[in-house]
């Protein structure tokens, strides 16, 4: 890990701290440990075994894609996805990611630059799901704070016609290298090769979207994983009678994700417990419950993941070495695509 990984690891660290402190300020522990030991065990261990549905789909999004490059076996790629999960899980700078673009380029000589811009992609995709999620579901769910839900009617109608213009592009990716075209003109030099530099890595993370029929895999693939988290979600919040709905679990899904792009802990412990409280109440959800649902559901997406990925890490006769070179692996994807 280079000296700016490492202060970026450390800062992000500290700021996980720094929410876990906020996300437990003046609360009694003790109520919030009863509200754990009374919630009802048979719906978590339900979302622990459901949460693998939406690794599941997430590794049929990640075949779609990678079909313009290889036919890759389902059961492969679900065992890689959680090993990136545990990776994530485990080491900063998601190391994961770079572990599992190294071990496919490994076993199905995939270059590493065409596997590291498909995982660029499906940050894309991503991103778009847990915006749409805001937006749509702060457009039902009755938040405390008006200026909130009047600033996603605002922004709804935008962020769709944003939306369309992306698959338009995604479609025509020429379109997208002549508006950068146009930008680079207008910016300085450097700037201007940054911008330039970047539009190149997005068009050639799209050049696995050659039809239509492609794009509708990816999208459909990433609403469908992330609607079977959300609904991990609900699962578990029925133990501890939370009495949420579903486009709750959605915005507070949406807003625990979108916070993940800051630094923070390998896990995100301290900024997904503090979000995830922080919608929860908004709705009129106790602290102390919320509280103890936010530690348990964060555990739920956490534990059994990791603890599988390690697992199949190992049968491949790796252990921690090899997620601690990840950082030199996701170095060497980055200047392959460079």
């Amino acid at each position: 890990m280079s000296g700016r990984q490492r202060l970026i690891a450390a800062a992000g660290i500290g700021i996980s701290a720094v929410f876990l402190l906020l996300a437990v300020r003046g609360l009694n522990l003790q109520e919030v440990w009863q509200h754990i030991q009374q919630a009802n065990p048979l719906p978590i261990l339900l979302g622990c075994v459901w949460y693998f549905a939406a690794v599941f789909v997430i590794s049929l999004r990640w075949q779609a894609l990678l079909r313009s490059i290889k036919q890759v076996p389902i059961g492969e790629l679900f065992q890689l996805v959680c090993i990136t999960y545990m990776g994530n899980n485990v080491y900063p700078m998601r190391a994961g990611e770079a572990l599992r673009v190294a071990l496919l380029s490994r076993s199905r000589n995939i270059p590493i630059a065409r596997n590291a811009m498909i995982v660029l992609l499906e940050r894309l995709f991503d991103g778009i799901v847990m915006v749409t999620f805001v937006v749509v579901a702060l457009l039902f769910v009755p938040v405390s704070n008006e200026t909130v839900k009047t600033a996603a009617q605002v922004l709804a109608p935008v962020f769709f016609a944003m939306l369309a213009v992306f698959f338009l592009v995604a479609l025509r990716p020429e379109l997208l290298r002549a508006i950068v075209k146009v930008v680079t003109r207008i910016l300085p030099g450097r700037l201007g090769a940054l911008v330039d530099h970047l539009g190149e890595e997005i068009i050639a993370a799209l050049g696995c979207l050659r039809t239509p029929a492609d794009l509708f895999r990816g999208v459909i693939f990433s609403y469908i994983s992330w609607m079977l988290e959300a609904s991990t979600y609900w699962i578990v919040s029925t133990a501890f009678n939370l009495n949420i709905d579903y486009p709750t679990v959605l915005l507070m899904l949406g807003v625990v994700n979108l916070a993940s792009i800051m630094p923070a802990s390998p896990g995100q412990f301290g900024v997904f417990e503090s979000f995830a409280i922080l919608v929860l109440t908004a709705v009129g959800v106790a602290q102390a419950p919320a509280t103890a649902f936010a530690f348990t559901i964060h555990m739920v997406i956490w534990l059994p993941v990791t603890v599988v990925g390690f697992i199949l890490l190992a049968r491949r006769g790796l252990g921690w070495g090899a997620i601690t070179k990840a950082g030199e692996l996701n170095n060497r994807a980055e200047a392959a695509t460079s």
